[in-house]
């Protein structure tokens, strides 16, 4: 039997130079595996975990809007948001600008939570990419970010991130 000396990782490059699909593939479904299993306790996973960032970090006036933000159907995300509310995470506000509309607002437990969560995710997120440099992964995250910005419409000048530059060393042939 014949070995192959040649890396695992310069065979996968040879044989999947062009297929941005299967590279986007591939490391969704490993960083949603890693995630999954840090944010097991958090009421609907992932998509809670999104939540509670966005009610955190994000200014969604509104459960509408959230939901909007995120493209979760608005049914859904009202069972999804009783469930953080159940959980201590997040509580509901009537808007000072709209008493028809109802804020979804962290509590002091779902701030807490979140920051830790966020500490827990970075580290799968550097697990998944472990084959990157530390300085190569914040390149992606950042081309990443700007990519589904640009997707959604939402300007990220400004916001305290400096515009993501590809440095050569970055890119390795």
């Amino acid at each position: 039997m014949a070995t192959n000396p040649e890396p695992t990782h310069e065979r996968c490059r040879a044989r999947r130079e062009g297929d941005f699909g299967w590279h986007v593939g591939t490391l969704l479904r490993a960083y949603e595996a890693a995630v999954a299993e840090v944010v097991a306790d958090v009421p609907h996973g992932s998509r809670g975990y999104q939540v509670l960032d966005v009610v955190v970090h994000g200014d969604q006036p509104t459960q509408v809007a959230l939901a909007a933000h995120l493209g979760i159907d608005r049914t859904v995300m009202t069972y999804l948001i009783d469930d953080l509310v159940e959980a201590d995470l997040v509580r509901r506000e009537q808007s000072p600008t709209d008493r028809r509309a109802r804020r979804v607002v962290a509590t002091a437990t779902g701030r807490a939570t979140l920051a830790e969560l966020e500490r827990r995710v970075r580290a799968a997120e550097d697990a998944t990419m472990g084959v990157l440099a530390a300085d190569e992964r914040e390149v992606l995250r950042g081309l990443l970010r700007r990519v589904a910005c640009g997707l959604r419409d939402i300007d990220v000048t400004g916001v305290g991130d400096p515009p993501v530059e590809l440095p050569m060393a970055a890119v390795r042939p």
